[in-house]
């Protein structure tokens, strides 16, 4: 199979990255730097993401947003020009078929931004679910667009110092903006998927892709790959396609309300009806509510040491009854001394992370056991991995005194 290749692949082989298969496309894993030190960059300073292997859909017409809010879980009537939303699409037994992000940029045109291992199954599903509208014109228009992720404390000051017009990016998180950066027309959105409060999303012609790429790396942005993208996204507690939606290891579905995330994709309000999956939905949250049936959720783990186990995993009690599985784990870097950025695995600290699906009656602070290619892993489920303070973010590093038993065993530096 003939791999697809974003505007900027020719640069990125300039550059040094290590290119891999990824979904079907041609893509930089990591630069010579390591993801290491680009996962501390976006931590520190900013980091400058390729995401053009993403699908965008285009809708346009006078049923784009009736059909939209039919197709996906939240509400896209809610969207006024200029706003982006998360959001969901399900089935009609309410299992999730993939997690976009939705952008309103016109009146009445939209674009859907959707995991690129999805794409051309979403585009069926959602040509499918188009029959009884007409008035609605759809176009896969990934080749038209590149976009590129910036992501950093620094992000927004690198952005602002290449504006050329009036405009001003937006101040609230989910907005967007048509803008000229260093003579260049772009959309910006202040959309991300590292954790940081400063993230920015940026849409522009396909022609334009690598002058603005070089552009942004010449007013201080570090090139990152992959790698960076999903070890911050899982220290975030970001759930990915795949991992924390979809199959989970046992072969069933992991229930869309167990992520968190999902909370703000769903709208099961009572004015919010039609919509695909939502009457599976709904029972699935009154299920878990009354307790009818086991809940799991999707839980971050702090693991003691330095493997975090890998997808698939066994999670115990300490009595040693299965619980769940570690749906997403790596190895963690973080800043340290915030005077000084490490640039080589040894000078950076480290600390295994991971996210898991785990019976909700496991609770924070409960301590579990990773079961991993026949090690077993000390653990704890903790509230979170990362805290934002403002336009930062901070590392929350748990560590276990091993003189001490139970809940007081565990303890945290931030």
């Amino acid at each position: 199979m003939t791999l697809r290749k974003t505007p900027l692949h020719d640069l990125h082989q300039r550059l040094g990255a290590t290119l891999v298969d990824f979904a079907g496309w041609r893509m930089p894993v990591r630069y010579p730097a390591g993801i290491i030190a680009e996962h501390i960059a976006v931590r520190t300073n900013a980091g400058l993401f390729d995401i053009s292997h993403m699908g965008r859909l285009a809708f346009a017409g006078p049923d784009a947003r009736s059909f939209l809010r039919h197709v996906l879980t939240n509400d896209a009537g809610r969207l006024k020009l200029g706003q982006a939303h998360y959001t969901l699409m399900a089935d009609e037994a309410g299992r999730a078929l993939d997690d976009a992000f939705l952008y309103r940029t016109k009146a009445e045109e939209y674009i859907l931004v959707v995991n690129a291992a999805n794409t051309e199954k979403d585009l069926k599903h959602i040509e499918t679910a188009a029959a009884g509208f007409r008035n609605v014109r759809i176009r896969n228009i990934t080749g038209e667009l590149a976009i590129l992720a910036l992501s950093g404390p620094l992000a927004r000051r690198i952005v602002e110092g290449l504006l050329e017009d009036a405009g001003a990016l937006p101040a609230r998180s989910n907005r967007l903006t048509r803008l000229t950066v260093g003579g260049i027309d772009v959309v910006v959105a202040t959309t991300g998927y590292t954790g940081e409060p400063n993230s920015f999303e940026i849409f522009l012609a396909t022609a334009d892709a690598q002058a603005a790429w070089q552009m942004l790396i010449e007013a201080g942005a570090s090139p990152c790959g992959l790698g960076a993208r999903d070890t911050l996204r899982l220290e975030a507690g970001l759930p990915l396609f795949g991992h924390e939606y979809g199959r989970a290891p046992d072969g069933s579905f992991i229930p869309v309300l167990a992520n968190r995330a999902a909370t703000h994709a769903v709208d099961l309000s009572c004015g919010r009806t039609g919509f695909i999956g939502r009457s599976a939905l709904i029972a699935q949250r009154d299920a878990a509510a009354g307790r009818e049936q086991p809940r799991q959720l999707i839980q971050p783990l702090a693991v003691m040491g330095r493997s975090a186990g890998r997808t698939g995993d066994r999670v115990l009690s300490l009595k040693g009854r299965a619980v769940g599985w570690v749906t997403s784990g790596t190895v963690v870097p973080y800043e340290g001394n915030r005077t000084r950025t490490p640039l080589h695995r040894k000078e950076a600290p480290l600390r295994a992370a991971a996210l898991a699906l785990v019976d909700a009656d496991v609770g924070p602070l409960d301590r579990v056991v990773i079961e991993s290619r026949r090690r077993r892993l000390d653990a704890w489920v903790v509230p979170f991995h990362l805290r934002r303070e403002g336009t930062r973010t901070r590392a929350v590093v748990y560590r276990m005194n091993k003189k001490l038993g139970g809940a007081d065993a565990l303890y945290c530096e931030y």
